[in-house]
């Protein structure tokens, strides 16, 4: 009896501390609502309260910034209204009347965060706040963010204006993809023209020049939504995104979900414009031609899993001439324990003439 009580505790300890290793193994978190992602294939490898609609704050100017960029022109000059230049909340100190580039509210609404310049962007680019929110929920829906629901572009408290972390991250991987977005959300530092000299402003996003790898991307603070970042970070080719809303560490939420992300897996990836194989080629002016992905396609696993992880590249054994660049070649997949989780097509990546039927006599 002692010895079945005895094999007992043995195995009830070993399922406790089993059980303990696997939570190990998870973030430690404050937020109530984050999420993971990989910002090139959009993979989610770790959520918790996601898709919970909450106050965003002015991570809002995300979705601002997407607008101003694609609806608008950089060096369009735009004047300030007073009803702008008196927003509430964190400012770059616009003035009634004066007149500012674009560009250079963009800059203050995602490194100093001033509500004022998202005002000066909307009615620039609207008329009202309320026509360039309907813009900002339109795009939203869009790009699959079915539970956002905006109000203003800076985000200061408001009974509908709400999203989820999921839809955040969503929204700042379509953003990221955009250049100057990029560029702007990793800068630390800059100025633009004020009235009497300079604006100096600087980004209040804190994991940029602490965290390694950090490029971005977006701070938000209010009593309702409490500490809200999003954050991004890329390391040897892989870029995450992490969102956390309602954190009492927003800094050390962000840093343990990266960390967690970039530490404990790994991604088979293929990327669009690498070069993937080369297809011979018949009777053409070279005899092969190089293959790339169409678009990028990975697949992330646990790093127990890696192995489990393939990737095929299907080719002809020859194609014939002439071959235009863009032309369709052959495929790349991703497998995962021999299913196929990922693929793109291959393409030529640059034209090849073929030989003039004369040239089969030249020696």
């Amino acid at each position: 009896m002692r010895r079945l009580a005895y094999g007992l505790l043995i195995i009830i300890a070993c399922l406790f501390w089993s059980g303990a290793a696997k939570a190990a193994g998870e973030p430690y978190l404050t937020a109530p609502a984050v999420v993971l992602m990989e910002a090139g294939t959009g993979q989610v490898l770790y959520e918790h309260g996601a898709r919970e609609e909450r106050p965003p704050a002015s991570t809002t100017k995300i979705m601002t910034a997407i607008l101003a960029l694609e609806l608008g022109r950089l060096d369009t000059p735009v004047k300030v209204s007073k009803y702008a230049a008196t927003t509430p909340g964190a400012s770059i100190y616009l003035t009634t009347g004066e007149v500012v580039k674009l560009g250079d509210l963009v800059k203050g609404a995602l490194l100093n965060s001033g509500n004022d310049a998202t005002v000066a962007i909307a009615e620039s680019l609207a008329g009202t706040e309320e026509d360039f929110a309907w813009l900002m929920n339109r795009k939203a829906r869009q790009l699959g963010a079915n539970h956002t629901h905006f109000k203003n572009p800076h985000g200061l408290p408001d009974p509908g204006h709400y999203t989820t972390a999921y839809d955040l991250a969503l929204m700042t991987r379509y953003a990221l993809g955009n250049p100057v977005f990029r560029r702007l959300v990793a800068t630390q530092e800059d100025q633009i023209p004020a009235p009497d000299g300079v604006r100096y402003l600087y980004n209040t996003n804190r994991l940029l020049g602490s965290y390694p790898g950090a490029d971005g991307v977006k701070t938000g603070t209010t009593n309702a939504a409490g500490q809200c970042l999003v954050a991004s970070a890329t390391r040897g080719g892989r870029q995450l995104i992490a969102v956390v809303l309602g954190s009492s560490d927003r800094y050390a939420d962000a840093r343990a979900l990266l960390d967690y992300g970039f530490n404990g897996f790994y991604t088979e990836t293929a990327r669009a414009g690498e070069p993937a194989g080369q297809v011979y080629v018949k009777n053409g002016e070279v005899i092969s031609v190089p293959v790339a992905p169409v678009v990028t396609t990975g697949f992330t696993v646990s790093m127990d899993q890696a192995a489990l992880l393939e990737k095929r590249v299907l080719l002809p054994a020859f194609v014939k001439a002439p071959i235009s660049k863009g032309q369709e070649l052959g495929q790349v997949k991703i497998l995962f324990q021999g299913r196929e989780v990922a693929s793109s097509t291959l393409v030529a990546t640059r034209d090849v003439a073929a030989l003039p039927w004369w040239s089969m006599f030249k020696k």
